[in-house]
């Protein structure tokens, strides 16, 4: 088996080595210091920590005034509350105001698992996306992770980066750039594409080998980018491959699987875009358990692209 990663893990090791060379940097917090994995941070620049209490929306409002003066604020909550508690923030003092904040959405999507959907982070692209001048970004591994953490204290600007908890093999190699509103291409086809995001990238490479042992060409897009949108690769994939399945670990009402079914809508050539996500709330169950039952896996993946053939 693949060594797996909690993203978090990288996330924290870059964001202290950046700090060292960038007075700039600070964390804010919402009493999520264990959870945002933000202990060495703290231990290093204790003075660059500033750790609100349970207040999502005094967070992003905070973070939005140390942007004001020049500083780059890495907010980092769990992906549920930040994104729920502190939407009218988030619209109103970084995607309206066009403060540079990094919202750091911590343990997206199911990984808090057994704690239920009160603390499953699913619609959060769904209402990120809805914002204007807000980027959305999703690292799959930690290569990606170091990379989006890199770019952005290079260039600040709003942005919900979803930082991944529940652990992952590599998906990316050196040859990957990181490249704002661009997917990457993990595997070339002329079949079917499938695309992923986050946690579901290694399980649609699955669903490829799966597809390829059958005979089936299958093209694999790492969607690290939702907004900008790569629409260069979503209209190729519609024009050169039978479908597209998207497989997020997301609320598939507004999240991914809709937005490429939007750009593929309005070119009018037919090509089927089926997306595999959640579209309930999730029982009870660990986060490996809620991914099968939600079809996330690549035997699923795999199943639901050869049907649309």
């Amino acid at each position: 088996m693949s060594e797996t990663f909690d993203n978090r893990k990288p996330f924290a090791e870059t964001l202290i080595e950046l700090a060292a060379s960038d007075e700039r940097i600070v964390a804010v917090c919402n009493d999520s210091v264990g959870s945002s994995s933000l202990g060495g941070f703290r231990d290093a620049y204790p003075d660059r920590l500033i750790n609100v209490g349970i207040a999502e929306q005094n967070m992003v409002g905070v973070a939005a005034g140390l942007a004001a003066t020049g500083l780059i604020p890495f907010v980092c909550s769990a992906g549920p509350f930040l994104t729920g508690r502190a939407t009218e923030q988030i619209k109103a003092d970084i995607a309206y105001s066009g403060h540079k904040v990094i919202l750091c959405g911590m343990s997206p999507g199911m990984a808090y698992g057994e704690l239920g959907p009160t603390h499953h982070s699913v619609e959060d692209l769904s209402w990120m996306r809805a914002l204007p001048g807000l980027d959305i970004a999703v690292p799959a591994d930690p290569r990606q992770t170091r990379q989006a953490l890199e770019a952005l204290v290079a260039e600040p600007r709003g942005t919900y980066l979803r930082i991944g908890r529940h652990k992952v093999p590599s998906v990316t190699t050196a040859a990957d750039t990181w490249q704002r509103g661009k997917f990457n291409t993990v595997r070339d086809g002329q079949d079917v594409t499938i695309i992923g995001l986050g946690t579901t990238v290694s399980r649609t490479i699955e669903a490829a080998e799966l597809l390829a042992a059958d005979g089936v060409d299958a093209r694999v897009l790492n969607a690290a980018w939702i907004s900008p949108l790569d629409t260069e690769a979503i209209i190729a994939a519609a024009e050169e491959t039978r479908a597209i399945v998207v497989a997020e670990e997301a609320n598939v009402a507004g999240g991914l699987g809709a937005a490429v079914a939007q750009v593929v809508a309005q070119l009018g050539i037919g090509t089927k875009v089926i997306p595999i996500g959640l579209s309930e709330f999730a029982p009870t169950g660990s986060t490996d358990w809620l991914l099968e039952h939600f079809g996330l896996t690549g035997e699923n993946i795999a199943r639901v692209a050869r049907e649309a053939l």
